[in-house]
Order: structure tokens, then sequence, then C-alpha cells
């Protein structure tokens, strides 16, 4: 499946200055530390969940995807290459009820959403993945984990009219370690989230669809163990399996990802290849509400990029807006907050005008390294430009302007 349009990323000159090496919160470890490489020759290794594509991708997906964005964008200034994979979850319950309830062909819905979610990350001057793909195109890569698990007994078929297939809590030694939950934690958020604990003739509550057995009236595909399709968490072990290697760098998402479906996911991997931890870092962005509330499409109070960008509202007024809180903080999103990222922009342009010497540049740049490097501190790079904007800047140097509006773009994604 095709991605979008790449940005261009510039890099800073090595006479600025060097790059800061990333650190990073591991869920897992529950600990800020640094992010170190499966091939520290070859290409950073990085998947990050997409979209079910039954909905436009609102601020809550955006703030994710901003989060891996800067990420990326440091991984790059420390002269790395980065394998980003992301899919598209367009085999999915949810999917199937709206394309049934609208009276669409889910495949239609699917492409639908998925065109504006491009058209979206695009507007945002967010980095591609260099795959991207639809669960639809790899049911034959989840197909092989699946027989893979049943070959190796760490999945069990559920006797009865459909068949489904599960993969047993047991069949890893270190299952919980990336989510740290109990299992009082883990009954609680499960079901909400996608699973089904009152199924009947799981060995365990907690025990995880891989495989669905055809139903009427839904998608389906041949399979050696039976017609059917697969379960969500499967779906990106496979995916990122197929093309990060068993081992990679960092997983990401948001928080509402880490169980059950990254505990899942990494341990489906886990299982199938014999390892003892599918990523280096876990990495989880929090949630967004809206002037207090949870953003969520039940309350109706989702903000759409679209028509932030629609309306007039610049992709860098978004970004800053975003990155003025901790990525791993749950968040408000108002009308005031973003009044004041363009604000704040403005008086970045301004200052601009007038940039000061270039030892002052070079010394905001190396500020903003540093926060970045340091768990993704975008509120201290922002604060950094504010510092900047706010003091006496010496005499002008036009290289301190080039120097800053390039360091705003290839750290942060911001045209100033």
């Amino acid at each position: 499946m095709k991605s979008w349009s790449a940005p261009t990323v510039p890099t800073i000159p090595s006479r600025h200055g060097a790059a800061e090496p990333l650190h990073l919160y591991d869920t897992a470890d529950a600990k800020v530390r640094e992010v170190t490489f499966q091939n520290p020759e070859g290409p950073v290794g990085m998947y990050v969940c997409g979209i079910t594509p039954y909905d436009s991708t609102h601020l809550g997906h955006a703030a994710t995807y901003l989060t891996f964005d800067l990420v990326y964008r440091a991984l790059l200034d420390n002269g790395r290459d980065v394998h980003f994979v992301q899919n598209v979850t367009d085999v999915d319950d949810p999917l199937f009820e709206r394309a049934n309830r609208d009276n669409q062909d889910w495949r239609e819905l699917g492409k639908e959403q998925t065109d504006l979610f491009r058209s979206d990350m695009q507007q945002l001057g967010i980095i591609p993945p260099h795959d991207f793909m639809s669960v639809s195109e790899t049911v034959d890569e989840i197909i092989d984990i699946v027989g893979t698990l049943l070959e190796q007994g760490k999945a069990y078929v559920i006797d009865g009219e459909y068949p489904d297939i599960y993969a047993p809590i047991t069949a890893t030694e270190q299952f919980g370690y990336e989510s740290n939950f109990s299992r009082t934690e883990m009954m609680e958020v499960f079901a909400e989230r996608g699973g089904d604990p009152e199924r009947a003739g799981k060995k365990d509550a907690l025990d995880a669809l891989i495989w669905k057995a055809e139903r009427p009236g839904e998608p389906s595909w041949e399979a050696p163990f039976g017609r059917g399709r697969p379960g969500w968490h499967i779906e990106c072990a496979a995916i990122a399996a197929n093309r990060l290697g068993a081992r990679f760098d960092i997983q990401g998402g948001g928080s509402d990802l880490v169980f059950p479906h990254h505990e899942f996911s990494a341990a489906h991997v886990e299982s199938a290849f014999g390892i003892d931890r599918m990523a280096g870092h876990y990495v989880h962005a929090g949630m967004i509400g809206l002037e207090g509330t949870k953003m969520s499409k039940s309350l109706g109070n989702l903000v759409f990029i679209h028509k932030l960008t629609a309306a007039g509202h610049e992709a860098s007024a978004i970004r800053i807006g975003v990155y003025s809180q901790h990525y791993r903080s749950d968040r408000d999103w108002s009308d005031e907050l973003l009044a004041d990222s363009e604000k704040r922009l403005a008086t970045w342009r301004n200052a601009l005008e007038k940039p000061g010497d270039l030892a002052g540049a070079q010394q905001l740049v190396h500020t903003m390294r540093q926060r970045i490097a340091d768990d993704l501190d975008s509120p201290g790079a922002l604060a950094a430009v504010d510092d900047w904007a706010a003091q006496a800047r010496g005499a002008d140097d036009p290289q301190a302007a080039e120097l800053i509006r390039l360091a705003l773009n290839s750290l942060l994604g911001i045209s100033a």
C-alpha cells in the first residue's frame, strides 16, 4: 500500500554542534534510558501501530504520530537511518460494523478513510513509514505465523460451531512484562479493549484470539486451519516481524495500546521465534482530551485535522500546540491552546527578523537538542525558543536566522 509524500528534513551542519543521543521512557522497564540498537550499523527498526480506518483522523491520532515523528527526527539528527513500519487495521470489527451500518463495502470505507489519513499526515509534515501495510494485504503472512504457533503447541483450537484459535498467556514465560499490569488490572481493561474474557472454551479468560473462524456475512480467507480472519494482535506481530525481524528497536503507539494489544503482539512474536523480548524500547504516548473531557467518538468531541487545516490553522501551529505538553502525559486540547500556539509562532517569526548573533543561535540549537534527547521534552525545547525570542540577542547575523529556521524544521517539523 502506498504511503504519503515525505517532507524535506534538513540536516543541521556539524559546524553548529553535535546531536545528542536519544533517551526514551521504556514502558516495560519503567524508566528513561538511552535507545540502543539491534544493529549498530544498520537502520533503526521502529514499528508504530496505525489506524483502524472507520472514521476520520482526529487530533488524538495525530498527537501519537507527531510523537513518533519527533523520535524519527531525533534519530536522523544522530545520523541514523530509520526503517519505519506502520500498519492499517482494515480487518477489524469497528470497520465492518460501520460499513454494514452505512450499507458500504468495507474495502471502500477503509480506502476512503485511509486516503484521508494520508492527507492529514502529509499536511502535518509527518515523515511517512517505509512500509505502510494494510492487514488485508498481509493475511498470508498472518496465516503463516498462526500456523507456526499451532505447530509449536503455542496456540489451541476451541471445539464447537466456530473453531476459533487462541494463543495462551502461558505461551511465553515473560507474559506481562511490557505492561507490568497485575492480573486484576489486565482483567479490568481486557474486555473494553477488544478482548473476550467470557468466551466459552478458553483455557484462560485472558487468552487472545489469533484466528476467528468464518461467520456468516463477515470477510474471511482460506487457511490450512479453516476459513476465517485474523485476530487483532497477531496482525501487528506478523507485519512487524516480517519487516523488522523478531527483535527490533522501538515499538510505539498510544498508551491505550499497552494492554492488551502491545503486550500480546510482543508475546506472539516472542512465542513464534523463541525470544524473550521483541522491542528494545516500548514507547507510549498519552491520551488527548478536549477542554477537560477525554476525546472520543462516542462523546462526539473529536477535533479533526482536516477541519483545522481547512479553517486556516497552520500545521506548524498545530505541532506547537501538541508539543507544548509532554508526550507521555494525558493532556488537553482547546481553542485557547491553539490560539496561544499561533501567537507563539508569530512571536518566533518576528524575532527571526532580528536574530542576533550566530553564537546565540548555536546555543539555542544545542539546548533544543538536549531537551528533545531527554525523553522528547518538547515543552522544554519550545521554552528555549521562547527564551531566545524574549532576550536581547546582540548584533544580527543572517546565519543565525538561517540556523534557527533549519533547526526548527529539522528537529520539530515547524516552519518559521
